[in-house]
């Protein structure tokens, strides 16, 4: 099915990993993949890879590398595939990486990192993908076709510990992709969210590393392939009216994520005092037992099986 032939898309981090999985996926489905990579020697080798990959069934793909965080590199990114093929029409943002800390012991390098390179490196391309197909709609004076595909995490649902770096900017990405898609709407572009769990070199350290191994027979959940018709899917012109979810997605799962919801309401004639507030709220909190389930404490629960340590994306 080439549902996407003539489209460009740029797909960051695409060497390995999901970013491999996805530009493979776009590529068979008819896209143009630029496939973005940072320039160290073994990013390169990766890239280079996935390019001859999909070069071999008969797909077309470019390689450019460069920071995918530095606005330089963005702009470069985006006139290499307007000067090769003309235009862009699906940017997935992919690239990240950890630096896993306890709140108490990160540095301020290792928060700083991190973050740049989840939120910074969405936000340069996404910035430059929106000017692009506005600019694209004014001069035509139509819609185009965009689509933006941003990655964030379950981390920013349940505030991952150890993450604090991580779950903030997978947060920032979700708030960011909202505002993105209530803004490029008009101009005919969707901007969504997957939050992906797959086996992948960022699950593979540490303490994740346990939920994700490969089992020995049966149905593997986490192969990161599960994840490629999903993005795909959402770069075509069937979700031309999905703009502004967020998506779980895993092995043969689709989750949509419901956003946060006004709970419970207490209400005081005029304003407060701490002893009114003790009195309304107390007994409310204090029938609750200590249980975490990512934004509140809950009744006679157990928190979600790996919530300490399961990190998606």
């Amino acid at each position: 099915m080439r549902e996407l032939e003539g489209k460009v898309a740029i797909v960051t981090g695409a060497g390995r990993g999901l970013g491999r999985v996805e530009a493979i996926a776009l590529a068979r489905m008819g896209a143009r993949v630029v496939i973005n990579e940072i320039g160290r020697p073994e990013a390169r080798e990766a890239a280079e890879s996935a390019r001859e990959e999909i070069l071999a069934f008969g797909g077309e793909a470019m390689t450019v590398y460069g920071d995918c965080a530095d606005w330089n590199d963005s702009e470069q990114l985006f006139k290499a595939a307007i000067d090769a093929w003309g235009d862009v029409n699906i940017v997935v943002n992919n690239a990240g990486f950890c630096r896993d800390k306890m709140i108490f012991t990160m540095t301020e390098e290792e928060f700083d990192t991190v973050v740049r390179v989840h939120l910074k490196g969405h936000f340069v391309n996404m910035r430059h993908a929106a000017a692009y197909w506005r600019e694209r709609a004014k001069t035509t004076g139509g819609q185009v076709y965009g689509r933006l595909i941003s990655t964030s995490s379950e981390a920013f649902l349940y505030g991952s510990v150890g993450q604090p770096n991580y779950a903030a900017a997978k947060a920032g990405i979700v708030a960011m992709t909202m505002g993105a898609a209530q803004a490029l709407i008009k101009y005919g572009v969707t901007a969504n969210v997957i939050m992906p769990r797959a086996r992948t070199d960022m699950t593979m350290q540490g303490g994740t590393a346990v939920l994700f191994q490969k089992p020995e027979s049966g149905f593997d959940q986490f192969d990161p392939e599960h994840v490629g018709p999903f993005v795909g899917y959402l770069a075509s012109s069937r979700a031309a009216r999905i703009s502004g979810y967020v998506f779980v997605v895993w092995g043969n799962q689709v989750t949509v994520v419901d956003g946060p919801r006004l709970g419970q309401v207490f209400e005081n004639d005029g304003r407060w005092s701490v002893e009114q507030l003790d009195a309304a709220l107390g007994p409310h909190f204090e029938a609750l037992r200590p249980v975490m389930d990512g934004f509140a404490i809950i009744p006679g629960a157990s928190a979600p099986a790996g919530i300490a340590s399961y990190v998606a994306g």
